[in-house]
């Protein structure tokens, strides 16, 4: 039976300092981030070693692969990377009778908007990462690992190098992992900074060397049709490294952080309208949207007041700060919350309209036009969709057209109307989620904001040329009709 060590709290350890204006907020519960910005910290693997790491992967040997998955199942832990499905439910969807190779990815691409939290972890404590995956992979019976990363992380792929470099020299990679009888070889691969490669089957279209367009799912779940058609896991950069600290504390130790189906800790990445943008680790739950906001990140800057939210990254629904939900209490019964009092949980903000997602929360005040809002991230989703699919391949674009007419003053009301349905027509009619990525920003700003919208358009543009192709065509048939 595994020795589990009980964890004291990261950030009351009085041996750890940070580096000025880097130090925690109270609310924090530094796990992951422990060594994030700390002071006389390094990269290296000695300085690793030094602070007790790889013994945790000493304890996942000494155990049973089945026994590694049991503990995160136990432990609750659910993907960090935006679906939030539970890690250890993952693991076990591999056929129990598969006589194929078995592979793991680390899914680096973070190219979700709002979103800044793996690339810490690369940049400053890459043998964290490569520990977790370890583990992973000895759990899953995977000899083979790779960490896919975006182009944009230069520097986070050769400190990546570098360590696994390392842990091959100290034998935590290759053959014979320290003496166990477990081989494992792990390879970083660069993307071309795709935002569909976060999409875990185009990811793996595109570590195949072909382009990155997603699969149809089912049949082609990746834990059973993967990388080069085996069974396959892929996990986010967080939920790899949240799988070391479950060994060392346990899963039934891990599953007390947090709330009830929202266990362990995550980063929260707050940007835009507030004082104190950055990341912020904290247990999942244990903090609603108004001490987030208003304790943690400052208030909102002076002489402004909130306006709104999008709570997990570019792609999940806005939230209102004047709104209130209703939700249901443990025994069925009803009750209403407002904004402020939101759980920053899975399972809260969905059940409010929108998703915890990646942890980008991006905050917006009283000074930002929501039409600059929603262009700004249909600009986004034009560009970036892999065009497979032609709800997704024409909608993005026209969504994109129709809130540049918005911006510049030149939309009608029926505009609002045609973009949203068009978002509609998206939304569930593609092969991957990206429909609904693109889409549902579209559908939740015209809810929540659509009298805001049509304060922008003129009843008199309706039967003006949208672009100047169109006038062009129009002078040309007033020209030939006369």
């Amino acid at each position: 039976m595994p020795n589990f060590q009980p964890l004291l709290f990261p950030v009351s350890d009085a041996t750890i300092t940070y580096k000025p204006g880097k130090q925690p907020h109270p609310r924090e519960f530094r796990l992951i981030f422990k060594n994030v910005d700390r002071v006389g910290w390094d990269t290296s693997i000695q300085r690793y070693l030094q602070d007790g790491g790889y013994e945790q992967l000493k304890t996942a040997l000494a155990m049973a692969p089945g026994a590694v998955t049991d503990e995160v199942k136990k432990s609750g832990l659910r993907g960090r990377g935006g679906a939030g499905f539970p890690t250890g439910v993952k693991w076990g969807f591999i056929p129990p009778n598969n006589t194929k190779p078995v592979y793991l990815i680390c899914n680096a691409d973070e190219s979700e908007p709002g979103t800044f939290k793996d690339r810490y972890i690369l940049h400053q404590d890459p043998h964290q990462l490569i520990e977790g995956m370890v583990i992973s992979c000895y759990a899953v019976g995977a000899h083979t690992a790779y960490i896919y990363i975006r182009e944009e992380f230069p520097e986070a792929a050769i400190t990546m190098e570098r360590a696994i470099a390392e842990a091959r020299e100290a034998n935590f990679v290759g053959n014979n992992v320290l003496g166990s009888g477990f081989d494992l070889e792990i390879f970083v691969h660069r993307g071309a900074g795709a935002y569909i490669c976060g999409e875990e089957t185009g990811l793996i279209e595109s570590l195949e060397g072909k382009r990155p367009y997603p699969r149809i799912k089912p049949p082609y779940f990746p834990a059973a049709l993967g990388l080069y058609m085996a069974p396959t896991i892929v996990n986010n950069v967080e939920s790899l490294c949240h799988v070391k600290h479950i060994i060392q504390m346990g899963g039934d130790e891990y599953a007390k952080l947090g709330v009830a189906r929202n266990t362990g800790t995550r980063i929260l990445c707050v940007s835009g309208d507030v004082k104190h943008p950055g990341y912020y680790e904290v247990e999942v739950g244990k903090l609603t949207m108004g001490e987030l906001l208003n304790d943690v990140c400052g208030g909102p800057k002076d002489g402004r007041s909130f306006k709104a939210v999008i709570p997990g990254g570019s792609s999940s629904k806005i939230l209102r700060c004047d709104e209130s939900f209703k939700l249901k209490n443990p025994d069925g019964s009803d009750r209403q919350i407002g904004f402020f009092d939101i759980q920053m949980d899975f399972d809260t903000l969905a059940a409010c309209g929108s998703m915890a997602g990646s942890g980008g929360v991006i905050v917006l005040d009283d000074s930002r036009k929501i039409s600059w809002v929603l262009n700004n991230i249909n600009h986004f989703y034009a560009h970036e969709s892999c065009g497979q699919c032609t709800p997704c391949r024409e909608g993005s674009m026209w969504m994109k057209k129709i809130s540049d007419r918005i911006v510049t003053g030149d939309a009608s009301p029926e505009d609002i109307d045609t973009l949203e349905s068009v978002a509609y027509q998206i939304d569930g009619r593609t092969i991957c989620a990206f429909g609904e990525a693109s889409s549902w920003p579209v559908e939740a700003i015209i809810a929540k904001f659509r009298d805001e919208l049509l304060a922008e358009t003129s009843p008199a543009r309706r039967d003006s040329p949208h672009n100047p192709e169109a006038a062009e065509q129009r002078r040309f048939l007033e020209e030939s009709n006369a």
